[in-house]
């Protein structure tokens, strides 16, 4: 059975995702699998072995594209990428994302067995019209398991809660360098603090995650690490300025192999809904999610071990102070 997987971002969806291909993986031995998957979120799934290919689409540049140069560079991969699904002869493909842009590379793949949600169940209801198995999802339920219903139609039951993430040893030895640079040692507790979100809604403001970052520094004897990615630099700076003897620090630019090396060697993750707390939990680190218009039932560190706190009227400013920080002394604890 030849099956493409077509999950495409964002990183924390993709994460999600991972025990859809692993479940695969053991049931279906003698499947061969493929991933479809946005280039910026396709690293994520480096050397898995559930997966015998990989195939990296760059929807965000084909949307952007405006001068004549950039529409003609896209048309001609996106020409490229239809001859590569058509000469790929799929059976199966699964449409995890439940998008127009999912739903058209569903097509291109011209599998017999499309499986997707229903349109009412998609966040753009056209992008069922290219699936011809369709299914509610799960009602009450985590993502995770929103993804594996759709192997149902396959007679896949047992599924495999694997998340396996990628090791790279540089990025390992890098991150070791930096956290002793930091004054850690192996046995001291670290935290790591993670200020960004995806959008503004979701973002628990400045001024308390630092507050929160230097009691946990200064009550709850821990190093603090505050990591950032594009455009949260300065979100960061502002959490780790304490001073030269303040154990509150601000982390270097990180990439994903560097940034998964820090969060499996964290003791908690104090974050809101976004792709680096799913990254910790599907590594084992316990996470405190701070949450304001997304349901925790659904979104939240998937997994054992982990807190959420959410507030009220879906409004994540109503989250307090307090309330986080004694939260994470009492998972650190």
């Amino acid at each position: 059975m030849n099956i493409a997987i077509v999950k495409l971002s964002s990183l924390g969806d993709v994460v999600h995702a991972l025990p859809v291909a692993a479940t695969l993986r053991a049931r279906v031995r003698e499947a061969r699998i493929t991933w479809l998957v946005e280039h910026r979120e396709a690293a994520i799934l480096t050397g898995h072995p559930a997966l015998d290919e990989i195939i990296t689409v760059d929807t965000r540049r084909w949307r952007q594209a405006r001068s004549p140069g950039a529409l003609v560079a896209a048309g001609r991969a996106f020409a490229a990428l239809s001859r590569r699904l058509r000469a790929a002869r799929f059976d199966v493909a699964l449409d995890l994302q439940g998008l127009l842009k999912s739903g058209i590379l569903m097509a291109l793949t011209r599998a017999p067995l499309r499986i997707g949600f229903q349109a009412r169940a998609c966040r753009e209801p056209l992008g069922a019209l290219f699936t011809n198995r369709r299914l509610a999802r799960p009602a009450g339920r985590h993502v995770v398991e929103h993804y594996l219903s759709l192997l149902e139609p396959l007679g896949i039951g047992a599924p495999v809660l694997d998340f396996r993430l990628p090791v790279d040893q540089k990025a390992e030895t890098r991150m070791d360098d930096v956290l002793a640079a930091s004054g850690l040692k192996p046995r001291d507790r670290l935290v790591v603090v993670n200020p960004g979100a995806g959008r503004p809604g979701k973002r628990w403001p400045v001024d308390r995650f630092r507050a929160v970052a230097h009691r946990l520094a200064r009550e709850g004897e821990a190093h603090v690490l505050v990591v950032w990615g594009p455009g949260e630099e300065s979100a960061a700076r502002a959490i780790a300025d304490g001073g030269e003897r303040s154990r509150v620090v601000l982390a270097p630019r990180t990439d994903l192999f560097e940034l998964i090396a820090v969060l499996r060697r964290a003791s908690l993750l104090v974050a809101a809904d976004t792709g680096p707390l799913h990254l910790a939990a599907a590594g084992g680190t316990p996470c405190l999610g701070i949450y304001g218009p997304t349901s925790p039932a659904r979104n939240g560190p998937y997994g054992t071990g982990h807190r959420t706190l959410q507030g009220h009227d879906g409004r994540v400013e109503a989250v307090g102070v307090d309330e986080v920080f004694g939260a994470a002394l009492q998972m650190l604890r």
